[in-house]
């Protein structure tokens, strides 16, 4: 009864909202419950990709293929592999919104498979460092082409301008902006209701990370889609722009609290009982310690 229902289901979304013959492929695989990872459109030939990692997003037309984040080798072959149904295109594209491997160390799987791999200059030394010191030069592909403030290419009737607005995460955090469908991918700059991880050894700045969601919300619209690194169980990763005044607000309330208890002459053990942020209630769970540790070694050095 519930695979007829499934089918039903399938077949009345395929058949009802005009899709492509190429789409219906793609969305014909999706909406199984076989498959390890999960494959959404969301406007404009653009959608975003998910199964172990930070968020892929991905662009595939007719005569453009682009690919943000890269996840680990074996989720980056499953993506490579839906992309092939649709276009046997190399990949015109490859983006990294910063180094860390759960965004790049699918790199590797794109070798041959695309013309330019591009990222911030920062996030390309961050990814030498870290594959040197794990022994793991064998196994990156690094980017080819490196930027500073900003970095734009057309490709399809498509906009992508990457831009970096300082230190936050790391030093290096990209978002790339599909201009004509108004996408954004955030990378980890947008934690949705997760607590961050806020990466002192590359760089990162709880202070500037609040001014670099700042700089997002004068960047973009209130119409923007966003794509975020991650998000917490129950939230999506993508969402709009209350979504990155939250996370902002969490950041602001997370450097306030710390300062606070420092100034009131805590320990750093102490302010590491802490078990929530007041004024940012929804991040809760298991995690707090990293933001709390981090953010001490910020106000305390």
């Amino acid at each position: 009864m519930k695979t007829s229902r499934r089918n039903f289901i399938q077949k009345s979304i395929l058949t009802t909202v005009g899709l492509s013959m190429a789409q219906r492929t793609l969305f014909a695989s999706i909406l199984t419950d076989e498959l390890p990872y999960k494959m959404s459109l969301i406007r404009n030939n653009i959608g975003f990709f998910t199964e172990k990692g930070g968020t892929i997003g991905w662009m595939i037309s007719k005569n453009g293929i682009v690919v943000v984040d890269t996840q680990f080798p074996e989720q980056s072959e499953h993506l490579i592999a839906e992309i092939q149904k649709q276009s046997d295109r190399k990949i015109d594209l490859l983006i990294n919104t910063h180094h860390h491997g759960d965004h790049s160390s699918g790199n590797i799987a794109y070798k041959g498979r695309t013309n330019v791999l591009v990222a911030h200059e920062n996030s390309k030394k961050n990814q030498m460092r870290v594959a040197k010191e794990r022994g793991q030069e064998d196994k990156q592909l690094y980017p080819d082409t490196t930027f500073d403030n900003s970095w734009s290419k057309k490709i399809d009737g498509e906009t992508i301008t990457l831009s970096y607005f300082g230190p936050a995460h790391t030093d290096g955090d990209a978002v790339i902006h599909f201009e004509n469908a108004n996408i954004a991918h955030m990378g980890d700059l947008m934690f949705n209701r997760r607590f961050p991880f806020i990466d002192k050894s590359a760089g990162a700045s709880v202070k500037n990370w609040i001014e670099v969601l700042a700089s997002a919300q004068k960047a973009y619209s209130k119409d923007t889609i966003f794509i975020f690194g991650h998000s917490d169980n129950g939230f999506d990763v993508i969402g709009n722009m209350e979504d990155i005044k939250a996370f902002q607000n969490y950041l602001y309330r997370l450097l306030d609290t710390v300062q606070a208890e420092i100034k009131a002459g805590k320990s750093e053990e102490e302010i590491m009982e802490i078990q929530s942020i007041k004024g940012a209630d929804e991040w809760k769970g298991d995690g707090i310690k990293r933001s709390l540790s981090a953010t001490y070694q910020e106000l305390a050095s």
